[in-house]
């Protein structure tokens, strides 16, 4: 089995090929960057995240983001097995809440024996050509040879990756996570607002029960905040990484442990009932996540990534589009803010690879992204902004367009789409009006003025005159005319502007 295992991972098959994909979420990606003092960004390494997004049968869904490191083997790996061992045939509807979280428990662990299985014959390998290392001064073209090997073996079974994982069963959700990535649930009431709740915290060596766990073990938790990383990784949960596995007695902040102390076992929460939902489940890998904190701190980061997506979803039809759109948008802001020479520029030097996974909940979306004179009705949407002259952040109320079977006629309503009241969840509007006692809500208006420069246009569009041209949409005779009672001096010495 494991020579199957190691065969497949080495020939970039897949084992759930056969398996449908979930048309009812989005995946985004970006890879690693990293910027030059002039702002020119250059990828350092291949792209090391992965994702699964699966329909099984009796209404099974599997979402799932891994954040690999050192190299993508394992979460290559890991999406591909962990899908295997959930999926076929594994989960039935009639299995209770119970069940359920046994069956995810027990396919993580499965996942990172079958990984280590892959490995078994590299890392033999390995510990046999260590014992003919000699000091570097006494090399021999042989023992060239044997450094050259063992540099290629490490690089073949270093590295390891985190997980957060997504079930849908019986409507109900279940979310399995190992490490640093991010699940966020966005739930949207009747008044049109976003309830944010991020589920679970991030296995990392600043969270008290991680720290808590590891001092039961023996481990120097002060050691482990203090240097706030682990062989190089903040977190401890991990699937993977042989050295933190098999050789933590090596390793000086977890040298003092009786047992195991980095572990892949997931912390399951759920089930959540899903029925009458209405909203989105984000799930983030950690260099999504961290790009956005880098550049505006930690703070409103949830409500910020939130607000992007709904923006994005009255604009696009397709999820896949809005998960690559706010993906872009996350890369802009970061970019943005190091080349600006603000205070959290020193943070943005560089951002690892990124991905987003959106599923929607009963959640609309918009019909062709239908400009207002196409037909389509606005609804304001609160987006986090942050000005150049300040670190803090406000929400500023933009007009977002979403399609309608009232009709908009140069801005104007003839249906009063505004003035109705709040939609009822079936129609509802994606607003990201979110909630939060650190965000304060501008009130801007969606239109200029009264609109009295615009022409009032019946619903038929203008017909050319003799001379093939159409009415103007602007009448610009105020603008002239106010322009030539401030100007008249330098028009009568220089020539008026406007029509002649």
């Amino acid at each position: 089995m494991a020579a199957q295992r190691r065969s497949l991972i080495q020939s970039h098959q897949s084992w759930t090929d056969d398996l449908p994909l979930c048309q009812m979420c989005g995946v985004g990606t970006a890879p690693n960057c990293v910027y030059s003092p002039d702002g020119k960004g250059t990828q350092s390494h291949p792209n090391e995240d992965g994702h699964l997004r699966f329909r099984g049968e009796d209404g099974c869904f599997l979402y799932g983001v891994f954040n690999g490191y050192d190299g993508g083997r394992v979460a290559n790996f890991a999406s591909q097995c962990l899908t295997a061992e959930l999926l076929l045939g594994q989960l039935k509807s009639s299995h209770t809440d119970a069940d359920v979280r046994r069956i995810l428990t027990q396919a993580f662990d499965v996942v990172e024996k079958s990984y280590f299985e892959t490995i078994d014959d590299a890392l033999a390998e390995k510990a046999h050509l260590s014992n003919y290392v000699l000091p570097h001064n006494e090399l021999s073209p042989q023992s060239q040879k044997v450094q050259e090997r063992l540099k290629d073996l490490e690089q073949e079974v270093s590295g390891g990756a985190t997980a957060a994982v997504a079930l849908i069963l019986n409507n109900k959700l279940y979310i399995a996570n190992v490490g640093t990535n991010r699940v966020l649930l966005c739930k949207s009431s009747s008044d049109g607002q976003n309830q944010v709740l991020q589920i679970g915290r991030p296995h990392s060596t600043d969270n008290e029960d991680e720290l808590q766990r590891l001092t039961a073990l023996g481990v120097d938790a002060a050691r482990v905040r203090q240097a706030g990383q682990i062989a190089g990784q903040s977190s401890t949960r991990r699937l993977g990484d042989y050295r933190v596995k098999f050789n933590y007695s090596d390793i000086d902040t977890l040298s003092a442990a009786k047992a195991k102390p980095i572990i892949a076992e997931p912390e399951i929460h759920g089930s959540q009932s899903l029925d009458s939902v209405t909203g989105f489940l984000l799930l983030m890998s950690e260099g999504l996540i961290n790009a956005l904190e880098s550049a505006h701190g930690p703070e409103q980061a949830n409500q910020e990534i939130v607000a992007m997506v709904a923006a994005e979803l009255a604009l696009q039809n397709s999820l896949e589009a809005v998960a690559q759109s706010v993906v872009e948008r996350v890369m802009r802001v970061h970019h943005d803010v190091y080349v600006s020479g603000r205070q959290r520029a020193t943070h943005c030097s560089r951002h690892e690879d990124m991905t987003l996974l959106i599923r929607t909940l009963n959640y609309p979306l918009a019909d062709g992204a239908l400009t207002p004179t196409q037909g389509g009705r606005i609804y304001p949407v609160s987006v986090p902004y942050s000005n150049s002259q300040s670190t803090s952040k406000t929400s500023v109320t933009l007009s977002l367009v979403m399609p309608s079977q009232n009709t908009l006629t140069n801005g104007t309503n003839t249906a009063s789409t505004l003035e109705e009241g709040t939609p009822t969840p079936g129609s509802q509007s994606p607003t990201a009006t979110l909630q939060s006692t650190n965000t304060q809500t501008q009130s801007s208006s969606s239109s200029s003025g009264d609109g009295s420069l615009f022409r009032q246009r019946g619903s038929q569009a203008a017909q050319p005159d003799e001379t093939g041209r159409v009415p103007p949409y602007v009448d610009f005779t105020q603008f002239y005319r106010l322009w030539g009672g401030d100007h008249c001096d330098s028009q009568s010495t220089q020539g008026g502007l406007g029509p002649q």
